[in-house]
């Protein structure tokens, strides 16, 4: 299992209140990357998301990524996402970007494309829309032109129902063999599959836990056997999101944690993300879950919603989710938690848990790309 890195430019409260919490949110969040850079992770995921204050105010995530390009070295970057509906971002300036940033990075780039949030983000860009499945549609259309437009030396060109464009050589080309790998945000079981027989990795946002992979596994790992990839090759991975925390003690990290603000990032989830499923017992926006108390968070800890502990203690936290068959396990790094501890749990994971989980010097989708252009 493979160790990755999620930011999305999460202000929080101090958005309403702190004139400078914007910018060294998104500053800081640079210097997690380049430090989980050092410390031994193999992706960084940065998102895209309009018009969702307070969660997320990483819009312009290829400036971001391409600025990253230049401040790491080994560390594979992703984009989680970039949407490519036409009426956000035209599929063709997409597959621009993707490039570039192939080459900004000398083939660190990984393409994780989605619809985008919910109803909120989606209708400031399609207005009057009343099925979020339209989205679907839009994207369906797309998403297979992609590798096209890197691979033909003159695209074909394209005329769909929401986009068209005449024959046109696009540049630049990727950098070296094939083109960046693909994955898909995906939020349902049938989006996995999906996904699966498109030949695209998983970027799986919405798995809370570890006992969530089996569904995520069944509904995955069975279509990818009869993948017909819209792509130059498979891309047979599923990545999944948790929060964690790591510090010198047990206690250490769950006070952390208490003081992590962890319950106004979970309401503004939700706030937000209004096609996922509401669990029992979340409440509805502008109403909050409350604050977590030392109790709650042992509860996350042992029904294995976030990894929180020492670095043995996250070790085989760690393990479980290797063990239930995840490709890649990415972290999100609450904004409460200060800097200093942040960095910490960055580098204490990198110095006691990477080594002994994933000993593969080379990136998983390096070795399918690689593949692809032998």
């Amino acid at each position: 299992m493979e160790f990755g890195l999620f930011v999305q430019g999460y202000v929080g409260k101090q958005a309403l209140t702190d004139p400078t919490a914007e910018h060294r949110a998104l500053m800081n969040e640079t210097e997690y990357v380049i430090q989980a850079d050092k410390s031994g992770f193999k992706y960084a995921w940065a998102s895209e998301h309009h018009f969702l204050e307070e969660y997320s105010h990483l819009s312009a995530n290829d400036v971001y990524l391409g600025y990253l390009a230049h401040a790491t070295e080994r560390i594979h970057l992703g984009s989680g996402i970039f949407n490519p509906l036409a009426q956000v971002n035209h599929p063709v300036k997409v597959a621009e970007k993707v490039a570039m940033l192939d080459h900004l990075s000398e083939g660190r780039f990984e393409f994780g494309s989605g619809r985008g949030a919910g109803s909120h983000e989606i209708l400031g860009f399609i207005p009057g829309v009343t099925d979020m499945n339209y989205t679907k549609e839009i994207w369906e259309e797309t998403i297979a032109e992609f590798p096209k437009m890197w691979l033909q030396d003159e695209y074909v060109g394209f005329q769909g129902k929401h986009w068209s464009l005449p024959p046109r050589k696009i540049f630049p080309k990727p950098y070296g063999t094939s083109h960046p790998a693909m994955w898909y945000a995906a939020g349902s079981p049938p989006s996995y599959a999906m996904a699966a027989r498109k030949g695209l990795g998983v970027l799986g946002f919405s798995v809370q836990k570890v006992s969530d992979m089996e569904w995520v596994l069944e509904q995955y790992k069975t279509a990818i056997q009869d993948a017909e990839p819209v792509g130059d090759f498979v891309n047979d991975n599923v990545m999944v999101t948790s929060t964690a925390i790591c510090a010198e003690t047990h206690e250490k990290a769950v006070d952390i944690a208490v003081n992590g603000g962890l319950n106004y990032l979970q309401s503004l989830v939700f706030r937000y993300h209004d096609t996922f499923p509401r669990p029992e017992g979340i409440p509805e926006w502008p109403e909050i879950l409350p604050e977590y108390s030392a109790e709650i968070i042992e509860l996350l800890i042992a029904e294995e919603l976030m990894i929180c502990g020492d670095p043995d203690e996250v070790l085989q936290q760690c393990k479980r989710w290797e063990q239930a068959g995840a490709d890649q396990l990415s972290f999100g790094l609450p904004i409460g938690v200060s800097h200093e501890d942040t960095l910490t749990s960055i580098k204490l994971i990198g110095e006691h848990v990477i080594p002994k989980i994933d000993t593969d010097p080379v990136h998983r989708t390096t070795r399918f790309r690689g593949q692809a252009g032998a």
